[in-house]
């Protein structure tokens, strides 16, 4: 009886031994899931780019990959944090050791492992910030794909601006045509302004086929980031206003150091690689074993047993690792000691990396804006009024066709190229806004800085 109850002891003492169990649930997965199939359907008539990120949210196959890596880190921090299991040893002899107390037919021994006071605690900070980095991770690739739909989404604008654009100044050229071969005709004009208003014509054909082609290649893109069939049906985009800039460089600078992902991540790395170099001082320090034995003892084949004759051995254990090898211990040390200072060189690289990078757009941006306000405000315009010049003057007899055909080809070109301009304006916006982490929107933040009066104000009066 009394073995009976010595077994049930070691294995309460087995399953009461520290333990966790954790699970991971995204509980807003299943409401993105339905939100998405209802905004497919949709596709097929008005592009919004609202709805094509929140698809690209639950099915673009980056973004699960880097939610699921995630959901790896967070459960090696969960084991990393955990003791080690447990060792239950069971040892049976064929033929019984003689002992002074009778034969010794059985033993087993219960034995854990623990770690010097403090050490698991590193363990536990170093796994923390895997965690924290591959949670950033995550939120660099949603970003990435935000930044990847969204400047595919401007291209497609683009496109499709440039399309209209072309059909309107090909039923232009066509009247044209119409009106050169009739002067043609009466002698008011020649044959080359015949020839030369076909060729533009031609040449608008050929704009409208490239452009159309472009068209089904752009969707194509945006529809593998969707992770849907290259050839799925996307409708027209909508048109998306050009969006005011509420920061100047300076700022953006500093905004890149507090929300970029690729600054925090190293900035985590080197809080990670300190936490290193502490838990390699715990090298030179032992871990321990404690342990508890039971051996059965049988009655020992004697004429006169001991009293004790027959009693069951019970012991308790308790081990040490024994950490002699200093060269190796100070090598653990001097090796998180350098991965420490490569990881603080490494964020310096990636801070003035980006800051350059930042520099760049910034230009780009500007440049952008000013084309955009240059042909809106100036150019196109101005061709406008040349071409209904050209008209006038060709009606008084006072001018050539030739001179209305090359002014209607340049007031053709200025629109697209301000096409041009607006789509490089967006896209370029997006890609800064990736690199400061934030959104740059100048409604944006007039909005932040209202509410927080709102909030300020509130408070206020509640106290």
């Amino acid at each position: 009886m009394r073995k009976i109850i010595v077994l049930l002891i070691l294995l309460s003492l087995s399953i009461m031994l520290p333990h966790h169990s954790f699970s991971f649930a995204d509980s807003n997965e299943e409401i993105f899931k339905e939100e998405a199939l209802a905004i497919e359907k949709k596709f097929s008539k008005t592009l919004f780019l609202s709805d094509l990120l929140k698809y690209a949210y639950v099915s673009n196959p980056s973004i699960t990959a880097s939610k699921e890596s995630w959901k790896i880190f967070i459960e090696n921090y969960r084991i990393g944090k955990s003791y080690p299991d447990p060792q239950l040893m069971a040892t049976y002899f064929p033929s019984p050791i003689e002992t002074r107390l009778g034969p010794q037919d059985w033993n087993i021994t219960l034995s854990q492992a623990i770690l010097f006071p403090g050490k698991l605690t590193r363990q536990g900070k170093i796994l923390e910030a895997d965690t924290k980095i591959s949670k950033l991770k995550l939120d660099k690739t949603i970003k990435n794909i935000v930044t990847s739909i969204s400047a595919s989404f401007y291209e497609l604008i683009y496109i499709q601006k440039a399309v209209n654009i072309a059909l309107a100044n090909l039923n232009l050229n066509q009247e044209l045509i119409k009106i050169s071969e009739t002067a043609y005709v009466q002698d008011k004009a020649l044959f080359y302004d015949i020839s030369k208003a076909r060729a533009q014509t031609a040449q608008i054909r050929y704009d409208i086929l490239l452009l159309k082609e472009l068209e089904q290649a752009e969707k194509a893109r945006i529809n593998t980031l969707l992770n849907r069939a290259p050839d799925a049906v996307l409708g027209k985009a909508s048109d998306l206003v050009l969006r005011d800039v509420a920061y100047g460089l300076n700022e953006i600078y500093a905004l890149c150091m507090i929300h970029q992902e690729d600054v925090l991540i190293a900035k985590e790395t080197v809080q990670k690689f300190d936490e290193a170099v502490k838990l390699s001082g715990y090298e030179s320090l032992p871990s321990f074993k404690l342990g508890l034995f039971y051996a059965s003892i049988g009655d020992p084949d004697v004429p006169t047993p001991p009293k004790d004759a027959g009693d069951d051995a019970i012991g308790v254990q308790l081990g040490l690792s024994l950490p002699l090898w200093f060269g190796k211990n100070k090598s653990q040390i001097s090796k998180a000691t350098a991965s420490k200072r490569k990881a603080k060189a490494d964020q310096l690289v990636i801070a003035n990396q980006i800051k350059e990078k930042i520099s760049r757009l910034w230009f780009k941006l500007q440049n952008s804006k000013r084309l955009v306000t240059l042909y809106e405000k100036e150019l196109i315009p101005q061709s406008i009024r040349s071409v209904q010049t050209a008209e006038t003057w060709l009606r008084q007899g006072e001018g050539s066709f030739a001179d209305l055909l090359e002014i209607q080809a340049t007031a053709y070109n200025f629109q697209l190229s301000l096409a041009r301009a607006k789509a490089d304006y967006g896209k370029i916006l997006v890609k800064l806004e990736q690199l400061a982490g934030v959104v740059l929107d100048k409604q944006i933040k007039d909005k932040q800085i209202k509410d927080k009066k709102i909030k300020k104000n509130k408070g206020g009066r509640d106290s």
